[in-house]
């Protein structure tokens, strides 16, 4: 299984980016991985927001394929422990699942018909954080993940 991270615009803050790539590079060792990085034009950020969210989706949706199963980091999704969210990730493993893409949208959030093709959602707090600190969670979360799945000393309850 191929775990893609797609994500709306470069990652600006240079410690983000750098903390992002330590764990991208921990989970060579566990799993193929990928992140895609959808550049949104100067002229759709300058819009309404829902206008924004529409244009988004778009460019979201365009990235996907018909098998892939969707989870959006989305503040209204369920939460889940470290450990739960390993066993999600093992559970799609087990279903061979050929891409696990997680999506991170935009300051505005997402586009209906991005919630419609998503099969599930994930918050990774009931706190608010900037969709660039959101990266860097979430990967240190997805490698926190693996190291349970292999019963490797990483994770302590």
């Amino acid at each position: 299984m191929k775990i893609v991270l797609l994500q709306t615009d470069k990652t600006q803050d240079s410690y983000i980016a750098e903390g992002v790539d330590t764990y991208l590079k921990r989970l060579r060792n566990y799993t193929q991985h990928d992140i895609l990085t959808i550049n949104v034009p100067k002229a759709l950020r300058q819009r309404s927001p829902a206008e924004q969210k529409a244009g988004e989706a778009d460019l979201i949706l365009a990235q996907l394929q018909a098998s892939d199963q969707v989870v959006l980091l989305d503040e209204g999704g369920a939460e889940m422990t470290s450990r739960q969210l390993a066993k999600f990730i093992e559970g799609k493993q087990a279903a061979n699942i050929k891409r696990l893409v997680f999506i991170i949208g935009g300051p505005f959030g997402f586009h209906q018909s991005v919630y419609s093709r998503a099969s599930f959602k994930l918050s990774l707090s009931r706190l608010t954080f900037s969709h660039q600190m959101v990266r860097l969670f979430f990967v240190e979360q997805l490698y926190r993940a693996f190291t349970i799945i292999k019963g490797e000393k990483y994770h302590h309850d």
